[in-house]
């Protein structure tokens, strides 16, 4: 940063800036977990030459807060693989189900950004599709912050939801399923070479919430790559040619996980693994009804109290399954 060449780029000197602010905030955040342990330590000492109960109370409190924070600490040292660092992009995709499973999609829509925000990371809306009465057809976040993707890799999978449907005037239950896919956000740290050839962009009228200027030009745009038939679509940015570059970005980090899971895939065959994909794999379950229990089946971790879970509470699930990959 010192270079005096440091702002010839403006990109990798943000890059830069970034990644030094996170390390800032590790270091600062051991330090202030080495405060914390020392003002335990003092507080023991003083325990063993005089007892006294209220005191006592206080330091055990204290410690558990402190181990809690340790874990914290930990597991984001943990997140060390290739673009943990980076930003997430997450997309929600409702399975069969119509309104139920669209109003299914929004539930997950709002735990997610209600988890990025007390995370303090920002979430844009890159591409959004109502569903026909209620809840979403389809959406897709970025989210940015250090180590989004890190965490959010622990939610890729299908989500399955059990309760008594507000749209079924019967009253009977219903069982919805959403997938969800996350990928690293890509600046120009991977090299993939996407030919023009091999590309189909059309470009519409935004349909989302966007004030005066929204369906006013064609300014949201749909790539398909013709090779492999991913489509990505963006619709956040008024103008045309952001909506392009972020639509591309998207395209390069789909193209880079399909890569992977492909390498992914011949490990597995190599190994002997077999692994179920489709619908009946889902990651996780949340009943509402008869009983109220979110069970992540990876990891066998379960809560009860589902309507903190999808008020965004999800750090036990992706603290379990992230250390369980760790292990």
């Amino acid at each position: 940063m010192s270079m005096p060449n440091f702002w010839d780029d403006q990109q990798a000197a943000q890059q830069v800036i970034n990644e030094t602010n996170a390390l800032k905030d590790i270091v600062g955040e051991y330090t202030a977990l080495n405060e914390s342990f020392d003002n335990l330590e003092v507080t023991h000492e003083l325990l063993k030459e005089e007892y006294d109960e209220d005191l006592q109370k206080e330091l055990e409190k204290e410690i558990k807060t402190l181990s809690e924070s340790v874990s914290q600490f930990e597991l984001q040292l943990l997140l060390s693989e290739p673009y943990d660092k980076n930003n997430a992009i997450l997309e929600l995709h409702p399975g069969a189900g119509g309104t139920e499973s669209q109003d299914w999609g929004s539930l997950l829509l709002r735990m997610y950004t209600r988890w990025a925000e007390k995370k303090g990371f920002k979430v844009e809306t890159l591409d959004y599709l109502a569903g026909d009465e209620a809840g979403i057809k389809s959406v897709t976040l970025l989210i940015k912050g250090h180590n989004a993707y890190g965490y959010l890799k622990a939610e890729k999978g299908v989500h399955r939801l059990v309760r008594i449907s507000p749209f079924d005037a019967s009253g009977r239950r219903h069982t919805s399923f959403v997938s969800c896919d996350v990928m690293p956000e890509f600046n120009e740290e991977i090299e993939i070479e996407v030919r023009d050839a091999d590309l189909k962009i059309d470009t519409y009228r935004s349909t989302g919430a966007g004030g005066q200027h929204i369906n006013t030009t064609d300014s949201a745009v749909r790539i398909t790559h013709l090779p492999t038939g991913i489509v990505v679509t963006c619709q956040s940015e008024r103008s045309q040619i952001k909506n392009r570059e972020q639509a591309m970005k998207m395209l390069k980090a789909k193209l880079y996980q399909k890569k992977i899971e492909e390498q992914q895939a011949e490990l597995d065959e190599i190994r002997g693994e077999q692994k179920e994909i489709g619908w009946g794999s889902q990651i996780r379950s949340y009943v509402f009804h008869p009983y109220s229990l979110v069970k992540d089946h990876r990891t066998n971790v379960e809560i009860g109290n589902t309507q903190a879970v999808v008020d965004g509470e999800i750090d036990p699930f992706i603290d379990a399954y992230l250390r369980s990959r760790l292990s």
